[in-house]
């Protein structure tokens, strides 16, 4: 049974990043997005959402249309690294609901490689989707929940801006670690106007993206490599975005984390807690 947060009921929540397409080769995973508009959904909020890709937007607003009884979903088509879009996204937002208590930024990137090998033009365009989003989204809706007296923003982190994760992803890791100081700033900066700005910082989640990757790198063997990944977790399995999205959920709602603001949950199964020891 999902987790009820009575206080979310009719809450507006601004989403980026809401839209997935099931992969060829496992057709029930959720993303992040997805999966944080379904169990917001499940407590009555009411979800703006917005996506680069239109349609995968509206795949995710049927899948929690059919699921969620009474769902109040609407979406758009953004991109949320360009300046005119954002405002856009947020007027729209404002002229249907009149303000907006939750703001989640989830739109990720990734690519391989260092700084000796990856070109300007892939460095720019994971600055551009996880940092420069992030920057855009929440200089707009900041100052409509600074005049609320009342917000939740939340960011999506990963474990990779944390520490070294076994592979060079110099610019998803780099603005990771941004988006953590992020949250820790605005945190900071916002507290005495009542609104709160924390970090979810996910570890290895079965989503597209990840399960993507993973097809990637699995040379004709994906459900090896998924075991192979799931076996690197303390807890023995890959988490799912459901799990990322109750973090969510639980940061959205003032009655659970009121006092909670310029910090990270870590949703990482204890992979960020073990020491690697020689064998």
């Amino acid at each position: 049974m999902p987790v009820i947060y009575t206080d979310l009921q009719d809450k507006v929540v601004l989403l980026t990043g809401i839209g997935q397409v099931p992969q060829d080769y496992d057709q029930e995973i959720w993303g992040n997005g997805a999966a944080t508009a379904k169990v917001l959904s499940q407590s009555g909020a009411k979800i703006f959402g917005c996506d680069i890709d239109l349609a995968s937007a509206e795949l995710t607003k049927k899948r929690v249309e059919e699921e969620v009884k009474n769902a109040r979903i609407d979406v758009v088509k953004t991109d949320v690294t360009k300046r005119a879009d954002v405002t856009e996204l947020v007027k729209k937002c404002m002229d249907l609901h009149g303000r907006i208590d939750v703001l989640v930024c989830n739109v990720g990137k990734s690519a391989p490689g260092g700084p000796a090998e990856m070109s300007d033009e892939v460095w720019q365009s994971q600055l551009d989707v996880n940092l420069t989003s992030a920057f855009l989204c929440t200089g707009q809706v900041l100052p409509i929940m600074e005049k609320q007296k009342s917000g939740s923003v939340i960011l999506l982190s990963s474990i990779t801006g944390k520490g070294f994760a076994g592979r060079s992803h110099i610019g998803y890791s780099t603005t990771k670690a941004a988006i953590v100081n992020m949250g820790q700033t605005l945190g900071v900066r916002y507290a005495p106007h009542g609104v709160r700005v924390n970090v979810v910082v996910p570890g290895l989640m079965h989503t597209p993206l990840v399960a993507r990757l993973a097809f990637e790198y699995s040379n004709g063997d994906y459900e090896g490599t998924v075991r192979k990944r799931a076996a690197s977790v303390p807890l023995g399995r890959m988490g799912t975005a459901f799990e990322v999205a109750q973090a969510i959920a639980f940061l959205s709602s003032d009655e659970a984390s009121s006092y909670i603001t310029g910090t990270q949950i870590v949703v990482d199964g204890g992979m960020t807690s073990v020491v690697d020891r020689p064998s």
